[in-house]
């Protein structure tokens, strides 16, 4: 197999995880208060940039098929887009000296909670204000979006992060697939 179909390949099995993670545990994946579990995959772009494309094509199907229309495939979407942006950024600037800093893999971590915080936060203030107005209820859904990423990330995400920097064979084959 040549390497353009094995990163196609690879592309669309984080796709089809990132997908099946989140449409599986639906209760905990949508709404103010989320906790998407799929969003651990969003380490990878960190140690193999190309995966950008398939968490961005996973959450739009996840969006597609979600409970909050057509602007949470476009916005939660883009939120993906950019987080995982800028994960592959900061895995970039981690190649060229040590990638197993720590601050590099806290960074790495923190694209998501940021993008997604703003981004989604914004969102779901817009779609389901509170009697606030907008901008009390882009806080508290920004807050609570970014607190359930962080959750994620932290405690899922960056000890997995951990781990694929202490395995080599792990780390062979994402390098094999720049």
């Amino acid at each position: 197999m040549n390497i353009r179909t094995k990163k196609l390949v690879y592309e669309a099995v984080i796709a089809a995880l990132y997908a099946a993670l989140t449409l599986a545990l639906a209760p905990i994946s949508y709404g103010g208060v989320q906790f998407r579990v799929s969003e651990v995959l969003c380490i990878l772009p960190f140690f193999f940039p190309g995966s950008v494309w398939g968490l961005t094509v996973g959450c739009l199907l996840a969006n597609l098929l979600g409970p909050n229309g057509p602007l949470d495939v476009v916005v939660g979407t883009a939120a993906s887009l950019l987080a995982a942006l800028g994960t592959a950024a900061v895995g970039k600037a981690a190649r060229k000296g040590d990638p197993a800093r720590w601050g590099m893999n806290l960074l790495a971590c923190l694209m998501p909670v940021l993008f997604n915080g703003l981004l989604v936060g914004a969102e779901l203030a817009y779609l389901f204000p509170l009697d606030a107005g907008f901008r009390t209820s882009f806080l508290v859904f920004g807050l609570q979006v970014a607190g359930g990423e962080a959750v994620v990330m932290y405690v899922l995400g960056l000890p997995a992060m951990r781990y694929l920097l202490k395995n080599e064979k792990l780390r062979g084959t994402l390098a094999g697939l720049q």
